[in-house]
């Protein structure tokens, strides 16, 4: 099994804790920042990793310990810090939402990475997450990330448009949206 070092990538480290939790029998996709990370070629850097899980603190701890991660102490809170990088673990539970859509680990996707398999959302579910934030929270900067992630991967557009009217989003915001992203592709 690959080693976290202080010269592990984000990549690393994700692909790492994805291959030692699914060796234990535990699904956990990475989302959020960190997959906007990954799939921007660190556009965006992320300050944690996020696999949302059914695991518990009491499941993760014995996989993520053999790794030289140590529980913060945060009662409640499945949060993991290693002495050898910058980034945050955190576990959020499930279920896996992208707005009202609601998906199943196997719907995501599994990459090999030199250092091992990344269960991860799809580029389209990373947009969507980042979306579902910009519009919940009124957040420019969750809309920038799903910018980066669209003018950097291949998305499934007619998914994405579908996804935004069961949101209860126009199909103006929409074409505003793909707009900026050609924009960016553009630029």
């Amino acid at each position: 099994m690959t080693k976290i070092t202080a010269e592990s990538t984000l990549e690393d480290v994700a692909a790492i804790i994805s291959t030692a939790l699914e060796r234990a029998g535990i699904a956990a996709t990475l989302s959020g920042g960190a997959a906007v990370s990954i799939y921007s070629n660190n556009e965006y850097q992320s300050k944690d990793l996020d696999f949302v899980t059914a695991a518990l603190v009491t499941d993760l701890a014995p996989v993520l310990e053999l790794l030289g991660f140590e529980h913060t102490g945060i009662p409640r809170m499945s949060q993991f810090s290693h002495p050898l990088i910058e980034w945050f673990v955190e576990f959020p539970p499930t279920p896996l939402t992208f707005g009202h859509l609601y998906v199943t680990h196997e719907e995501c996707a599994v990459i090999d990475l030199p250092a091992g398999q990344l269960r991860i959302v799809t580029p389209t579910q990373s947009v969507m997450d980042r979306l579902a934030a910009a519009i919940a929270w009124k957040d420019a900067q969750s809309r920038e990330q799903a910018v980066l992630v669209a003018a950097n991967q291949d998305i499934d557009w007619d998914e994405l448009q579908t996804w935004f009217v069961n949101e209860g989003e126009s199909e103006g915001e929409f074409d505003r949206f793909r707009a900026a992203v050609e924009k960016s592709v553009k630029s």
